[in-house]
């Protein structure tokens, strides 16, 4: 091949490959700009948490699916009151460079849980005397379209109590359960934090009626509220 072409394809080739270099470097990743982090709570005009960009009673499983790129395991359980419940367990979760379990229950009317748990493939039944049932294809399906009620998100990380507080800010109260669980209680935030002594955490984001279902339990004895002096 004549010497020149060569030449000249090589500079051509040169030429694409900057062009595409400058083009990508003015085009930067969205992943790396977009974060979500646990202490970014925000609330719509109905008073709904928002958090992870996900609104609590209005995001489905589906949107959640999409912002933690992954499927989930789905679960119904049976207690033994007669309720049913139903939700998506992540495993492992990398978002925005914080590690993370997600377990997330799922806005469904008892009847279509009953219904659900008539149709399961199988059914085990779990120490704490409930039951766990595989759901029918059919109903793992289409519980993708249903709304994401609350979201518990396990950080893998501990946390001493000045890093919650730096990050999350003073709660509005604490209350002590007998086993040495502490949960720093947020109500306007709609947050409900778990600390054990070791400094692992438990994070629940609830909305309002949610939230205060989840906080009478810990009014009861043997929680203690923890005095001014005890923060």
């Amino acid at each position: 091949m004549d010497r020149k072409i060569v030449l000249t394809l090589l500079a051509a080739a040169l030429f694409a490959f900057v062009g595409i270099w400058l083009l990508l470097s003015l085009m930067p990743d969205e992943r790396a700009t977009v974060r979500q982090y646990p202490w970014e709570v925000a609330h719509d005009e109905a008073g709904r948490v928002q958090v992870f960009g996900l609104t609590l009673g209005a995001s489905t499983l589906a949107d959640l699916r999409q912002t933690l790129g992954e499927d989930g395991k789905l679960s119904l359980f049976a207690q033994p009151d007669g309720s049913f419940s139903a939700e998506a367990y992540f495993n492992d979760v990398m978002l925005s460079n914080l590690r993370a379990d997600w377990v997330v229950p799922l806005k469904v009317a008892q009847v279509d849980l009953a219904a659900m748990y008539a149709r399961g493939l199988r059914i085990s039944k779990l120490g704490s005397g409930s039951h766990k049932v595989r759901l029918d294809p059919d109903d793992a399906l289409a519980l993708a379209a249903v709304p994401v009620r609350a979201i518990t998100y396990l950080p893998w990380k501990r946390l001493p109590p000045e890093d919650l507080e730096g990050r999350f800010g003073a709660p509005a109260e604490r209350l002590a359960e007998a086993g040495g669980i502490e949960h720093w209680l947020y109500p306007a935030r709609g947050m409900d934090i778990a600390r054990d002594a070791r400094g692992g955490v438990v994070i629940q984001y609830l909305n309002p009626d949610d939230f205060a279902a989840a906080r009478a339990p810990l009014q009861a004895p043997p929680a203690t509220t923890l005095r001014p002096s005890d923060l």
